[in-house]
């Protein structure tokens, strides 16, 4: 790092197009988060160029704009295996490097956190530390942030927020804050930031480096709350991932120089989002009270074609998961049948308006949970391993977890025939396993589970997509005729009839899920218990630890999920 600080700066453009391209090689050939890094390339060095990290605090906000972060502080080496087991993270980490001040899997969180560490430093009576906010990706526009900016402008915080505007999101940008920057990068009169104390000075080009460098200089002379409006452009030097912005936030693996996505086999079956999409854009087309939202995650959850289909019946709401859950609220209050897909690990973050809003006044939301389980190389931050569990003790809420994609697509349809409570649909990241998933509509029994398998001494029960790697273990075993396998389907209300009966006819019952203690396997136990069974029951579940990125095959077996 102290020899960034002696480069001349006409040289540092030189260093910008030497980290852009050790992140497209990379990227290119593992996959990972790459438009947003490359679109502050030349802020990062900036950044680290003017101010004494890590003594001086900086957060990247969201921390997918990290990577050239990492790159310039002594992880070029290890960025080779980036989101790989065992490599770093593709997000800062705080065990990781003392120049990542703060964990920054999920958005909007940075304000709140330096705004802490500034009070903190001005406690500790350091009053030349700086700390340093950046934030983008339109993570300013969740309410959490807001929350934060709210607070600051009453502060004599030594704080500067740089806004990293580049107008998306991973797809672009929503709201009426969006046209408010647009309107300041065109010159009109700010008067929102200076309301609220915070000084505002922009805009400035973030890839212009002398001047950014200039514009940072004179700010580490500055003190109090202040905010500086860097304009950006997310994908910035790299020809493809500039005019596709969205393809190019995470794309799959592709040509480093050219940039067109290498060839996939052609019959691969499709990802358990587009199920999601096209199957409500087809329950759309019957059912004209079916509305869709989500919180700025329409192409991650499938949702373009049903955008294109009803566009004034999807909503984008942004980075906000809180005001998605209760908008979502008020339209099944009116009568309609409102789809929220939300992330697994996204929806924590709406807990609280899940319980009051929704179960509490029982209202037939659907909520679909999209990244059900492990979903492997964005690891810890974004497994969606406890959602069983949280959601388990709500009251009025169904909760289930299709073992595949046909499931999938029936509970969907099941969910709109005017069910009498909130219902939880909870699927994986990636591909399903049927390329025939798209089967005439059937309504599925709420509450029912299915026996998948015979046996004769072990009853094995799980729940959602896992039945395939149970299946695979049952065939490899030494005696698979002495394993029944069973598909829940549903976690709750919970098929108490089929337990019954597995706990009368088989010598020993083993609960397999994807996710934390406190799910499937709590669930039997508690009703063994209150049964007086004493049948044997072996309860898998993952392990009581913040799980590490990796693939979700290597995760899975690191987690020891086996039914033996």
């Amino acid at each position: 790092m102290e020899n960034l600080k002696h480069i001349p700066v006409e040289e540092l453009p030189a260093l910008a197009e030497q980290l852009r391209t050790r992140i497209i090689e990379v990227i290119a050939a593992h996959g990972g988060h790459l438009g947003a890094s490359l679109g502050v390339v030349e802020l990062t060095i900036a950044l680290h160029y003017v101010f004494d990290t890590p003594d001086d605090i900086l957060v990247w906000d969201v921390g997918h704009q990290c990577y050239a972060h990492k790159l310039l502080t002594g992880r070029s080496k290890a960025f080779a295996h980036i989101r790989q087991q065992g490599g770093i993270s593709g997000f800062p980490k705080r065990e990781e490097s003392q120049y990542d001040a703060f964990g920054t899997g999920h958005s909007s969180t940075s304000l709140s956190a330096v705004l802490a560490m500034a009070l903190a430093s001005a406690l500790e009576g350091n009053t030349q530390r700086q700390h340093i906010a950046v934030i983008g990706d339109a993570a300013i526009a969740s309410g959490m942030a807001f929350e934060a900016l709210n607070h600051a402008g009453t502060t004599d915080a030594n704080m500067l927020i740089i806004l990293n505007d580049n107008a998306m999101a991973i797809d672009p940008t929503v709201g009426a804050l969006k046209d408010y920057f647009s309107s300041l990068r065109q010159g009109a009169r700010e008067t929102f930031f200076s309301d609220l104390h915070i000084k505002y000075k922009g805009t400035i080009d973030g890839h212009d480096l002398p001047a950014l460098i200039e514009a940072l200089k004179a700010e580490k002379k500055e003190r109090g709350v202040r905010l500086l409006h860097v304009v950006t452009t997310k994908g910035k030097g790299f020809a493809k991932a500039e005019a596709e912005q969205v393809r190019y936030h995470s794309p799959a693996l592709f040509d480093k120089t050219t940039g067109e996505p290498l060839p996939e086999a052609p019959t691969l079956p499709a990802k358990y989002q587009e199920v999601v999409g096209q199957t409500l854009t087809e329950l759309a087309r019957s059912n004209s009270k079916i509305i869709s939202i989500t919180p700025a995650m329409s192409s991650g959850s499938g949702l373009l074609s049903l955008q294109q289909a009803f566009p004034d019946r999807v909503f984008d709401v942004g980075i906000a998961e809180q005001h998605a859950v209760t908008f979502a609220a008020g339209w099944a209050a009116r009568g309609f049948i409102p789809y929220c897909i939300v992330y697994s690990t996204f929806l924590q973050r709406a807990y609280d308006q899940l319980i009051h809003d929704v179960a509490l006044q029982n209202l037939p939301v659907v909520f679909c949970i999209d990244r059900a389980g492990l979903v492997g190389e964005d690891g810890a931050t974004h497994h969606g391993v406890f959602d069983m569990a949280f959601l388990r003790p709500i009251p009025n809420l169904i909760i289930a977890s299709p073992r595949n994609a046909t499931e999938l697509r029936q509970l969907l349809y099941t969910a709109q025939l005017s069910l009498p409570h909130p219902i939880a649909i909870r699927y994986p990241r990636g591909r399903c396993s049927q390329t025939d998933w798209a089967q005439p509509f059937e309504a599925l029994p709420i509450g029912k589970g299915c026996q998948l398998k015979e046996g004769t001494e072990v009853a094995v029960l799980s729940i959602g997509t896992i039945a395939d790697l149970v299946a695979e273990q049952i065939r490899q075993s030494e005696t698979p005729e002495q394993y029944a396998h069973y598909d829940m389907r549903f976690l709750k209300p919970i098929d108490e009839a089929l337990l019954h009966h597995v706990f009368t006819h088989y010598q020993k019952v083993v609960t397999i899920e994807e996710g934390s203690i406190g799910g499937l396997g709590s669930a039997v136990s508690e009703f063994a218990i209150a049964n007086n069974y004493t049948t044997p029951l072996k309860i898998i579940t993952l392990p009581d630890v913040f799980m590490p990125h990796g693939s979700v095959a290597a995760l899975r077996k690191l987690a020891h999920l086996l039914i033996d």
